[in-house]
């Protein structure tokens, strides 16, 4: 068999895409239906080598599970890194699966509901306070359980990161406590039966700027610093963030790890060694270390031409993976990367737009691209669906089952 260079990663042999070393056809066989999604267990493990290879080894890493809640990929992820961050009662339950040290999970996000503050101090993760009122309502839960809450003051800081896909912090912002209200809150704290263990810092996401990303984290040090400074208690939790993002199109480049992992070797063994030995540094990344891994694979249903326009009408489409319609935050819709997945590296035909199965036209997964001629029947594979894509969707938008997901 002639084996072919990869593509975006992946191998390809005979013009079949292989995902964790299966041709793509037999995995529509294996999922018993199209569309699904499959994630290359290898690919995964790869990059979190590469990281661990590019940064401190005094930085704890930690994968963000909202970036991909899937139970069978966050247990191998959680045997990669050394903590878990969740979002919501659901993914803590996912996490605790894994038989990772709950002291090794963390919690964050606004509106935590006070039966998920219950299952999170029950538990022993780490609760990230995002407003005086949740840390009031942690403290009346640690009452009424016996237990003393394990607590982190998340930060709205006090600068905007540039060139994130989204900015969630400076300004106003339903995340964190804003960085000039914390020491009163800190002071607050103080009075409660809270085990303030430290801070955490998320400013931005999808972020390829490798200048921007590590000026910001040099802000985040700072703030810090000065905020270590008013706990009466040595810290010993400092959660820098993420932020660290991956090319979707031809014009995105890739994110220079190099350059972040020696920012960071200053900061964490340098200034955060020296100020603040107690705490364990922790860097968050969910999309950095899955997005690139998964593929979501839908089959060609119809064929048609309209007023000199080609379409294939493929059987998935937004309501599984809304990013790559152009409707999940994106200014600018641009086209993620796309082949026929038994005609990889063939010529190319034809130029057709890849269309869903559903009643709108937002349902868009490619825009007149050029492809080996795809009939029906064949498979169409989007790539960088890893990470915010089936549970990041409207799949309950006009009822079609949902898509199986498999780890390969």
């Amino acid at each position: 068999m002639t084996t072919h260079p990869t593509v975006a990663g992946f191998a390809v042999e005979d013009g079949h895409l292989l995902v964790g070393g299966h041709p793509v056809d037999r995995l529509a066989e294996r999922a018993g239906s199209t569309p699904f999604f499959a994630y290359d267990r290898r690919l995964v493990s790869d990059r979190v080598a590469s990281v661990r290879r590019a940064l401190p080894d005094s930085l704890l890493l930690s994968y963000a599970v909202k970036a991909n809640p899937m139970p069978a990929l966050v247990q191998h992820v959680a045997g990669l890194v050394d903590h878990l961050d969740v979002a919501s009662g659901g993914e803590l339950l996912v996490a605790l699966d894994t038989g990772l040290d709950p002291a090794r999970i963390s919690f964050a996000g606004p509106g935590k509901r006070t039966a998920e503050l219950r299952q999170a101090v029950a538990s022993g993760a780490v609760i990230e306070i995002e407003s005086a009122g949740e840390a009031d309502r942690l403290a009346d839960v640690g009452d009424l359980l016996g237990l003393t809450p394990r607590v982190a003051v998340r930060v709205n800081p006090d600068f905007e990161v540039r060139g994130s896909g989204m900015r969630m912090g400076g300004g106003p912002q339903q995340f964190g406590v804003d960085a000039e209200r914390v020491p009163q809150l800190l002071d607050d704290l103080e009075t409660r039966a809270l085990d303030v263990l430290g801070f955490h810092v998320f400013a931005g996401s999808q972020n390829l700027h490798a200048d921007i990303l590590a000026d910001a984290q040099r802000k985040t040090v700072d703030l810090l610093l000065r905020l270590a400074n008013r706990v009466h208690r040595p810290v010993r939790y400092l959660n820098l963030g993420g932020g660290f993002g991956i090319p979707y199109t031809d014009r995105d480049e890739p994110l220079d790890l190099a350059s972040l992992g020696d920012n960071l070797d200053h900061l964490v063994n340098g200034v955060l060694g020296r100020e603040v030995p107690t705490a364990d540094v922790v860097l968050e990344l969910g999309r950095y270390l899955v997005g690139e891994a998964g593929v979501y694979v839908t089959r060609v249903v119809d064929r048609k031409d309209s007023r000199g326009r080609t379409y294939l009408v493929v059987d998935g489409g937004l309501h599984h993976q809304l990013a790559a319609s152009g409707n999940f935050g994106s200014a600018i819709r641009r086209n993620y990367p796309l082949v026929v997945g038994t005609r990889v590296g063939h010529d190319a035909d034809e130029t057709a737009s890849v269309v869903g199965c559903l009643c709108t036209p937002l349902d868009l997964l490619g825009d007149r691209l050029s492809l080996p001629r795809a009939e029906v029947g064949d498979l169409v594979v989007l790539f960088q669906a890893g990470a915010y894509g089936l549970t990041a969707s409207p799949t309950a938008f006009l009822g079609h089952p949902p898509p199986v997901e498999m780890l390969v």
